[in-house]
Formats: structure tokens, sequence, C-alpha cells
């Protein structure tokens, strides 16, 4: 853009004084014309002088446009050794101009200027696609990058990003990672004033969010609006409501929101009845633990050593050694082998109820099938001996039922 001004000649007496009017320049210069009015009118046109005035601010405004990042390539000097490690696991068929954006951002650093600036002079100078913002922010995800939510909150004001609902529940998503409540709901309430319709994705991500942190009234509030949306709800939004309501210590919600699933069979995933069986199996509600160990197989997903485990420990904690030793022989049956924290398991709950004869022909057996004693459970048993004071009198025990 070029320089305006004007350079007008005067005298005490002229015979035609000027009007002063700006062109569009032709040759990247402004002109200035001379209009010759009648003798005595001697008087400048207003709306031209305005006009240069107008089109000086606008120069003033586009120089304070231009960003004050200055893009310099990224050479192998200077850089540490975590940089180079950086960059040399970029994705070696990343096309270059992405490549040349996260070179820049690993080793980015506010003296060189501001993260938005660095962002428009990529947008200015490299002119990347969606398909270049995407790849980007794929990458730093993958690389656990610091930067990464300012540079996908930057990515969103930009227009060539063409951002859709997904881009803002991944954000969304990012936030309640991190509890960061407020960030997500003012990222949703940007969404909606771009005029983009929240769907049962995003709100699934705000019944996350609300449930990790402790938000309760809120994650029911976000899921009866899922509810009015007038859709089937799937597995990941039933999931995130239950999970909200094991968090919040309501169990019995949560098993009738999966007693729901069921009737509408729609399968649950196993971290959600993983979840809801650990919470039962802590506080050793055994008739819970066993109603939700039965609905995982029923949903059609077979039950490995940790959920049985979590079984095992339901019953220890209740004080039922007979159930916890069925739950462990029923597992073997099932063809899985048994780790040593089951058998430490075992062992607790025998202790629980002073069952030293039972718990030892236990061992034996154990001994018998092949079924070696590991730490954790050889910790079990040896506390157990110490609080009794009868360790040398064990001991004997073990050698004629060893002998036997």
């Amino acid at each position: 853009m070029g320089t305006y001004s004007c350079n007008i000649l005067s005298s005490s007496h002229p015979k035609y004084p000027l009007i002063i009017k700006t062109t569009k320049p032709s040759c990247g210069g402004t002109l200035l014309f001379q209009n010759p009015l009648k003798p005595g009118a001697h008087k400048f046109s207003v709306f031209a002088v305005i006009k240069v005035e107008e089109r000086q601010e606008t120069h003033k405004k586009e120089e304070q446009e231009i960003p004050k990042f200055k893009w310099l390539e990224v050479g192998p000097n200077n850089l540490t050794q975590a940089q180079r490690n950086a960059i040399s696991e970029l994705p070696p068929k990343m096309m270059n101009r992405c490549k040349a954006f996260l070179r820049q951002i690993i080793c980015y650093s506010p003296e060189k200027g501001s993260l938005s600036d660095l962002l428009v002079t990529w947008v200015r100078i490299m002119k990347p696609r969606r398909a270049d913002w995407l790849a980007v922010l794929k990458q730093l995800n993958i690389m656990e990058h610091p930067l990464y939510l300012q540079v996908a909150e930057l990515a969103l004001l930009e227009e060539f990003f063409e951002a859709t609902i997904r881009d803002y529940t991944k954000i969304i998503h990012h936030y309640g990672k991190q509890n960061r409540l407020q960030d997500a709901e003012n990222t949703l309430l940007a969404m909606e004033k771009r005029g983009i319709v929240c769907d049962q994705v995003t709100l699934t991500a705000m019944v996350d969010m609300y449930s990790k942190g402790g938000n309760l009234k809120l994650a029911e509030e976000t899921f009866k609006d899922i509810e009015l949306l007038g859709q089937p709800l799937d597995k990941r939004s039933y999931g995130a409501m239950i999970m909200a309501y094991i968090r919040a210590g309501m169990l019995d919600h949560g098993e009738t929101l999966l007693r729901e699933m069921d009737a509408k069979e729609i399968k649950g995933g196993s971290e959600v009845y993983k979840a809801m069986l650990r919470a039962y199996s802590m506080i050793g509600d055994t008739g819970g633990a066993q109603r939700v160990f039965d609905a995982i197989q029923f949903a059609g997903i077979c039950p490995d050593v940790k959920l049985c485990r979590l079984l095992i420990n339901a019953y220890r904690m209740a004080g039922q050694s007979h159930k916890a030793r069925i739950a462990f022989e029923n597992m073997r049956k099932a063809g899985l082998e048994p780790d040593d924290k089951c058998v430490a398991l075992v062992l607790a709950a025998y202790e629980k109820e002073s069952k030293l004869n039972v718990a030892l022909d236990f061992l034996i057996r154990l001994e018998r099938d092949g079924i070696i004693v590991g730490k954790e459970a050889s910790e079990v048993l040896a506390g157990w001996f110490k609080r009794l004071g009868v360790v040398e009198e064990v001991e004997l025990v073990l050698r004629e039922y060893t002998a036997r």
C-alpha cells in the first residue's frame, strides 16, 4: 500500500484553488488532481480530506496486523538434544509446510513472538489447508506437546481451518481430562455462538467431564439434554453417566442404567462393567458384585483374571471365605490361570474367619496342582502366622501335609 500525502502550493491570491481527491493508484502511488473552480471559490473538498485520513488509518491498522513473528528456518545449530529428537521423529511423509510449522512449535519460545503471530505467519506464508491443520494437531497430540491446546484453540479462529463440531469436541475432551471445567464450558459456548448445535458426542464429553470433576448434578442435567435430542443413546453416553454415578457412590443408579442398556441390547464397554464391579468389591457388597459379574457374561464379555479377582475380593471383604474359594475354583474351571494376587485374596479370606487348617489344605492342593505360591501370597501367610505366634508350629504342620 502506498503512502498518501498532499503537497499544496499556496499563494495569497490563488486563481485556481485546489480540491484534493484520491484515486486508486495505478502504479502503487497516489495521484493528486487539481480541479479548477469558479474564481473566488477558494475552498477544499472536506470529503476528500476525510477519505485520505481514512486510508491513512487503514494503512496503520494493516501495519499493526502484520505479525511480529519473524519466521526463520530451524537449522541444526543452537538446538537442544530434546528438540533434535522431536524433529527427527516427525513423520517422513508429512507435508513440508506441516513439518516447517512443527519445527517452529518444537523450537518455540515467547521471546520470538506470540504463538498467535506464529500461526498467522504460517498461514500467510504457506497457505495451509484444513488437512494440513489436522495433520499438525494430530502430531502435536501424539507428541503430547504442551502447546497442543493453544494451537487447537487458535485454529478454531482461522477461517481456512473450517472448524467443525468434532474439532470443538476434541478440545472439550482434553479440557475434561485436565479438569479445566470453565475452559471446556467456554469452548462449548463459543461453538454455540458460531451456530453449531451440540450433538450427542459433544454432550457426552461434557457428561464425562462433569463426572470426573465430581459434579453429579451437572452431569445428570447434561445427560437429560442428550435424551432430549430424541436420538437413541449409545454406549458412550450411558457409560459416561454410569461412571458419574459410580464416582458419586450411587451404585444402584448406575446398575439401573446397566439394566436399561441390557434391555435395549446395548453392549456396554468392559471398562464400565469393571468399574462397577470394583466399586461393589471394595465395599464388600457381594450381591452387587455377583450381579455385575453375571451381567458381564450376559453382555458377551468373557471375564478375565482381573474381573475374577474383584469378585473374590468382594467375598473376602464380606468375610465369606467359602464363596471366595468357590469363585477361585470356578475361575480355574473356566480355563483361567489364577495369579498370586488371587491366591493371596483367598488366604486373606480364610484369615478373616480364622480358618488356618482350611487355608493350609488349600495351599497343599495348589502345590499338588503345580501352582507355586508367590511373594504376595507368602507375605499374607507369613503375616498371619506372625500374628498368631505359631511360625514354628506351622512349619511342622506343613511338613506333615507335604509328606502325605
